[in-house]
């Protein structure tokens, strides 16, 4: 064995681990069999069941998923027997990235196996850092496994990517980490059934780890020491002493979910900012799904924001894509600005009650007949018929606005929006009455 070789143990090409080794590297799968969630990767004729299948990884692959998916362990798992080397982005550079590049180009020659390299946070090297692997790829010196946290879209190089397979990893499920936290209190790698876990601390870790199975097993591995001075059973109270984090009541598909996100819709509608940073806490610290935050805000914005600060769903889809990339738990930062910000903000719900005044005209069939000056005329025959003859443009009239009928003649004179005097729409609320002067509209 050199430098550049990983300890192997058996015929699954995942390294032994020690006894004192971290409980979640000692249950780190050693089959696909083991593995949890990601289904759509690894169901049968999925692109990683064929990449760890066959003899020889078809492609070089990007993995791209939150913390605790399992992107080092499908690394172990797609290398299979192949020579492994793991580097991380964040101590790892151009020499030694170099080295291994050099030391495969000689194995290979010499008829020994392939070089199969894992780089953990791929996305930190920087572009000329990523550009030296290029050749190696290329030209199948090593095979690739990367493995980042951001949008490789953003993150990897694009002849990089485009030498290799992207495989998005979903979030894991509650039931996918309770399936594991259940799995590592019973295996002989792990706990082997000298503690046992009560449902209620069960759901608590769950909840704490926030969909990171590396987390779950890390807070399971420390509340187990604990519960030796609790006859070995570990129970809320215990997690609750270990852990330092309160057992939050919370059932994401039961009442509780229900009235802690009603009342933080409540609260930042009614502009109560420490009340809507309460709420959004409780969920944060449950382990809320953040996207599903991030849509209630948006909504929040137009719905209870509206045209009082146009800005708020500015800042609330910012927030929202902010959520999607940076993941948690460092997006409840943007979370936590788009709900003050929105909390704070000027409210008015016209432009929503417009809206829906104006469906309600059309599903109750008072649609009427769009007026002929409106209609398209760039096609053949459509002045002889009169579509558009008497339009003004408005480009040319005074103050940009041409006075001509636009709603259909049964609507004429309907008025959908109504601005406040909150915020923004005080100046609208001037801005529309002359614009409705000036279109002839003023009853």
């Amino acid at each position: 064995m050199d430098l550049f070789d990983a300890a192997r143990t058996d015929a699954t090409g995942v390294p032994a681990a020690s006894a004192s080794a971290p409980l979640a590297v000692r249950m780190r799968p050693r089959s696909l069999d083991e593995v949890v969630g990601q289904a759509h990767l690894l169901g049968d004729g999925a692109p990683l069941r064929r990449l760890i299948g066959e003899n020889t990884p078809a492609a070089s692959v990007i993995l791209w998923g939150p913390p605790g998916t399992g992107k080092t362990t499908l690394a172990y798992l797609v290398a299979g027997q192949r020579r492994f080397i793991e580097l991380s982005a964040v101590t790892a550079g151009v020499k030694d990235v170099r080295a291994i590049i050099e030391d495969s180009k000689r194995r290979l020659a010499t008829g020994e196996r392939e070089t199969v390299v894992f780089i953990d946070e791929i996305h930190r090297f920087t572009r000329s850092q990523q550009d030296v692997l290029l050749p190696a790829v290329e030209n199948r010196w090593i095979t690739l496994i990367g493995a980042t946290t951001e949008n490789p879209s953003f993150s990897v190089v694009g002849p990089l990517l485009s030498r290799s397979l992207l495989l998005t990893l979903k979030p894991l499920t509650d039931k996918d980490i309770g399936a594991l936290l259940d799995r590592a209190v019973a295996d002989p790698r792990g706990l082997g059934g000298e503690v046992s876990l009560a449902d209620d601390a069960r759901d608590h870790m769950v909840r704490v780890a926030g969909a990171d199975a590396r987390k779950a097993l890390t807070l399971l591995e420390s509340v187990a020491d604990a519960a030796a001075d609790n006859d070995g059973i570990i129970t809320a109270a215990v997690t609750e002493a270990a852990m330092d984090a309160a057992l939050v009541a919370y059932d994401k598909s039961g009442d509780q979910h229900y009235d802690v996100i009603s009342a933080f819709i409540k609260s930042v509608r009614g502009s109560d900012v420490d009340a809507a940073l309460h709420y959004l806490a409780r969920m944060v610290v449950a382990g809320e799904d953040p996207r599903f935050i991030a849509r209630r805000l948006v909504i929040l914005a137009s719905e209870d924001v509206g045209l009082a600060d146009p800005q708020a769903l500015v800042i609330a889809q910012a927030a929202a894509d902010a959520v999607s990339f940076i993941g948690m738990p460092e997006g409840r930062i943007p979370l936590g600005e788009a709900t003050a910000y929105l909390a704070m903000a000027p409210k008015s719900n016209r432009s929503y009650l417009a809206i829906d005044a104006a469906i309600a005209d059309v599903r109750a069939g008072r649609a009427g007949v769009v007026p002929s000056h409106l209609r398209d005329a760039h096609y053949a025959g459509a002045e002889r018929i009169g579509h558009g003859k008497g339009y003004e443009y408005s480009h040319d009239a005074a103050h940009g606005v041409a006075a001509q009928e636009y709603l259909p003649e049964s609507l004429a004179g309907t008025r959908y929006y109504r601005p406040t005097e909150h915020g923004n729409e005080r100046s609208l609320s001037d801005r529309l009455a002359t614009l409705r002067r000036l279109l002839g509209r003023e009853n």
